[in-house]
């Protein structure tokens, strides 16, 4: 009888402690979850603001070349110092359609640039955020259209001029004009590098609303 009794006792105990250990699991689980969950949304938010960040500096590199091609395209002229009192050779930007093309498209892109730093401001603010990301790749993109077709155009005119051609009789101007000619070629690079910086930054974005 005896040895019955405590063989009882010892199955009712062993049933107390795991239904005692139960709920301890129960209430565990969520909060591990929990915990996880909030730190893989922490961690993509910190990949996308840094994004967003680099975003930015981009941004405000493209705007910088963007103003020096403008700038220097648009003050691009020169006077040869041999001329006489009918006969005065000189060299403009606004004497091929061209190059004022170049002037005034790549201002356009300066002043987008500048319009778009509050929205990049805003995509390191809130990391999250699809509309203001997603307007950045549209307008990005339409202006990469302008900004390459300003400095396309502008290199064939600037390679006519260093090299001329034969068969229509166009002569190389770059030996008598060189400042005029090593201006206008500055600014052509640096548009080109533009153009560089914005197809980064439209990539930038896309990866970003791709991890989203």
């Amino acid at each position: 009888m005896e040895k019955s009794e405590s063989t009882k006792v010892d199955v009712v105990e062993t049933n107390k402690e795991k239904k005692g250990k139960a709920p301890l699991l129960g209430t565990a689980a969520p909060v591990i979850v929990a915990a996880v969950g909030h730190d893989g949304h922490a961690k993509g938010g910190g990949a996308k603001r840094g994004i967003a960040i680099f975003d930015l500096i981009l941004r405000i590199a493209a705007f910088a070349s963007a103003l020096g091609a403008t700038v220097a395209m648009a003050t691009t002229e020169e006077t040869l110092p041999f001329f006489t009192q009918f006969f005065q050779f000189e060299a403009s930007y606004d004497d091929l359609p061209t190059f004022t093309f170049f002037v005034v498209g790549m201002g356009i892109v300066v002043a987008y640039l500048i319009l778009s730093v509050p929205f990049s401001i805003v995509c390191i603010v809130r990391p999250h955020a699809v509309v203001p990301r997603l307007l950045l790749i549209i307008f990005d993109t339409v202006i990469i259209a302008l900004a390459t077709s300003a400095a396309g155009s502008s290199a064939a005119i600037v390679y006519l001029a260093h090299n001329g051609n034969q068969d229509a009789n166009w002569l190389a101007i770059c030996q008598q004009f060189g400042d005029f000619c090593q201006r206008a070629s500055g600014a052509v690079v640096a548009s080109f590098v533009t153009v560089v910086l914005l197809i980064l930054m439209v990539v930038l974005s896309a990866s970003a609303l791709r991890r989203h």
